[in-house]
Order: structure tokens, then sequence, then C-alpha cells
């Protein structure tokens, strides 16, 4: 690691802002129009885990359930390396204005899918929206806010999936329960319009949104990225191969490939990540693969749904308030935290990936079991469950976030910024690749039903519970490093 980002780690940093300074004059309407993309990405996501199943009955494609979010990611972690060089171009205004419109665009397509390959490209054109959005709401708000409203504007950027809890579920069990599960994706465009009126008001130059555009546009990593996508889509392609060896052996190659792309990017001029960030030994290396392995901890959502309906005959709006319990407590937890600073943020870093464990394993048991506490006690269960899934999560996201932009290198703070969404990103791709081949292993569509069901929520749960239980120790790391 840097001379740089060492003096940084041993600063102490500022006093922590109020809540109402964020909320308060012109910092209030741009926290709005910096959230509200997030918001919008993040109620999308409720809406598509929540209508899944339905979508499946009407138009096929199990075996492809998890390709829905695994392409949709794929398109972020795309969107999320160009919004640099979008920003350079256009500007925050215009970057976010045309991270809409190709948000709507995706939408438009899913809602018209006949097929499930419509489907799939329409999600992949949503995810590249999405990233877009995702990646210029972190990415402005050291351009739009003093350091000291950084913990706070982050928290805020990670509540905006509390708000998706309420909005998400409703929007699509309301729709799928109606059998219209189209007009959820035509729902977004007209969100999608109203919050680019937002945008293109107050994010002027005329409101405060100063933005020096570089003479030259920064390059893009498209090597790397294009190696990181291979390896997700090979990892994703394996679950379609009935035979353990073959999945065995595409599971390796993808990750073959998602190192290579790691060892490449540390010696590339253009880079996805800051220099530091693959040194295990250094605080910022050690934080990166924290967020990517909570990460893939949380994509076992995908299929909270599909097991709530089948397994415990919950109604699909039911199953999607459920299924977003992960989302409320990540955000309830990322809330509560931003205020801690020092040995209080380190504490929160220490206990997160310990509550996203043990959440994940109470999960595996009461998945697969029906009635076994009698329904509604086991319902509330599940609940307190998945909440401490997204809880660990979000104790420790305000501080993991602000970490790695104050320990970047000298030069690279802008890199940092963005690359926490691609990190981001990718733990997510890599995670519902890997949840897909094991559903599909354990028996999802062979044999199907409620034992291949009961099966897969199993194995699912209680092996994605070795991401998080591998951040413990990464995170104990990061901060016994700090410390010294």
């Amino acid at each position: 690691m840097s001379s740089s980002s060492s003096s940084s780690a041993l600063r102490s940093p500022p006093p922590i802002a109020a809540w109402s300074e964020l909320f308060s004059g012109r910092n209030g309407w741009r926290a709005l129009a910096l959230t509200g993309g997030v918001a919008l990405h993040a109620v999308n996501v409720h809406i598509v885990t929540t209508v899944l199943p339905s979508v499946v009955r009407e138009i096929g494609g199990l075996d492809w359930y998890a390709w829905s979010t695994t392409l949709f990611v794929v398109g972020s972690i795309l969107g999320a390396t160009l919004s640099v060089r979008l920003l350079a171009v256009l500007g925050p205004r215009g970057a976010c204005l045309a991270a809409l419109a190709v948000f709507g665009a995706g939408s438009a397509g899913c809602a018209l899918a006949p097929a499930m390959p419509w489907m799939l490209a329409g999600r992949a054109v949503q995810g590249l929206g999405g990233g877009l959005l995702a990646a210029l709401s972190y990415g402005l708000i050291q351009l739009v806010f003093e350091q000291r409203l950084w913990p706070r504007a982050v928290a805020l950027v990670s509540g905006m999936w509390g708000v998706a809890t309420l909005c998400g579920p409703a929007v699509g069990g309301l729709f799928a329960q109606a059998g219209h599960w189209r007009w959820a994706f035509w729902f977004l465009l007209p969100v999608a319009a109203a919050q680019a009126l937002l945008v293109l008001v107050q994010l002027r130059p005329e409101m405060g949104v100063k933005y020096a555009r570089p003479a030259t546009p920064p390059r893009v990593p498209m090597l790397q990225i294009g190696l990181l996508a291979a390896s997700v889509l090979v990892i994703a392609a394996s679950g379609l191969w009935v035979d353990l060896l073959r999945q065995a052996a595409g599971l390796a190659l993808g990750l073959a490939i998602g190192f290579a792309a790691t060892r490449i990017d540390s010696r590339a001029a253009v880079r996805v990540l800051p220099r530091g960030a693959y040194a295990m030994s250094a605080p910022l290396g050690a934080i990166y693969a924290s967020v990517a392995l909570l990460l893939i901890g949380t994509e076992t959502e995908i299929f909270v749904p599909y097991f709530l309906q089948l397994l415990h005959g919950h109604s699909p709006l039911m199953a999607g308030y459920l299924a977003a319990a992960m989302a409320g407590g990540w955000s309830a937890g990322s809330l509560l935290s931003s205020g801690r600073s020092g040995t209080g943020a380190d504490r929160m870093l220490r206990a997160g990936p310990v509550i996203c464990t043990l959440g994940l394993l109470a999960l595996a048991w009461l998945l697969p079991s029906q009635e076994f506490f009698g329904a509604g006690f086991e319902t509330l269960l599940i609940a307190v469950a998945l909440a401490a899934v997204g809880l660990g999560v979000g104790i420790g996201w305000p501080h993991l976030i602000t970490r790695v932009m104050s320990l970047a290198p000298k030069g690279d703070e802008g890199l940092a910024s963005a690359s926490i969404t691609t990190v981001q990103l990718y733990g997510m791709a890599v995670g519902a690749a890997v949840a897909g081949l094991v559903a599909n292993a354990a028996g999802l569509a062979v044999p199907g039903g409620v034992e291949g069901a009961q099966s897969a929520a199993l194995w699912l749960f209680a092996g994605f519970a070795l991401a998080p239980a591998a951040a413990v120790w990464l995170a104990y790391r990061a901060v016994a490093k700090r410390s010294l």
C-alpha cells in the first residue's frame, strides 16, 4: 500500500455532521436528486424479485430463474464502470439523465417480453442503467458534499433500499396477484420520468453543483471488465449442465477468469480498482474483499419468494414483503450505525459479518421446514432471520464505504468511489450465478417440486453462509491494521 494511503489510515476522520445538516437548504435537494436514482433501482430489484415466480409461470424459464439477476448485475457492472467516463463527458446532470433513459428502455423491454430470452435481454439493459445510477450516486457524494457529510450521505443512499422494501413488494405483489405482472415494469417509467425532472432542475450548475470536466475523458478498462463479465457468465452457464463434474469445472473456470482479471488490473495503466486494492494484507484490500463476500451472501434473496410460495404457501405479496426484510435490515442497520465513529465503527465492522452468517444458517434450517413451529411463528422466525442477514451488512456498510474513500491513494479518489459499486455488483453477480448453480444442482428443477425446493433451500443457505464467515476474518484484519 502506498504511503499516502497509509497516512490516510492513520488520520482521524472529521466529526460526523448531524442529519439535519444533510437535509437543510441546498443539501436536502441535492440529497434527493442523488438518492432518487438509487431508490428507483432498488424498487425495481424488489419488484422483479416479487413478480419473477409469476413470470416463469406464464412464459417459462425456471432453469433460467437466476439468470434474470445474473444478467441484470452483469449489465450493472458495465454501467458502473462506464459511469466515470459518462460523468466526464456529460457532467453530473447529463450523466444521470442518460442513465435514467437507459433504465427506462430496459424496463419497457421487460414489460413487452413474450419469452424468457427477451426478458433476460431487457434485464441486461435495465442493469446497465441501474449500474450507472448507483455508481453516479456514490461518485457524486464526495463532489457535492463536505467530507463530514459523507457517512450520512452514504447511509441515506443505502437507506433507499428501505424505501424499496415498502414500495417494491407492494407494486410487484399487487400486479402479480392480479395476473398483470407486466404492469409492474410499466409502473417504473413514470417514476423514472419524475426523477429525470428532479435531476434536470436540481443538478444544474446554477444550483451550486460545479464540475470541472477533464480535458481528456478517462479511459475505460474494458479488458478487465470484459473478463469479470465473462467469469460471471461462465459460472452461471455451468449451472445449465446436469453433470456435477462439468458444473465444478465451469465454476473453477469462471473463478480463474475472475482471478486473471484482478492480476491484469493490478498491473494495468487504466484500472478498475485503485492501487492497493488487491493486497489482502492492507486495510483497503481487506475492505474490498469484505464488501464482495458480504454481497455474495445476500444473493440468496433471489430465491426466497419462490421458496416461500412453494414451501410455505404464501401469496406473491406476502412472499415479496418477507423477502424484502433482508433489504429492510440492511437499511435499518446502515442508518442506525452511520453516526458511529472510531472504536464504535470498528465494533460495527466486526459484528456485521457474524450476524449475517448466523442469519443465513438460520434460514438453511427454517426455509426447508414446513410448519415445524406452526405457520405464524415460523413466518416470524423467517422474517427475523432475513432481516438479520441484511442487518449484518448494513451496520458496517457506511464505515466500509467511507474507509474506501479515505484510504484511497492520492489521485485515485474518484476511481475508488466508482469502484465501490463495481465490487458490490461483481459480488452480487457471482453470488447470483453461484446461487443458480447450487440451486439447480440441489434439485430445484430436477426433481423439482417441494422435494427439490427443500433440498435447494438447505444447500443454498448453508453453503452461502461461508461467504460472510470469511468476511469475519477479513473485518478483524482490517480493523487491526487500522489501529496499528
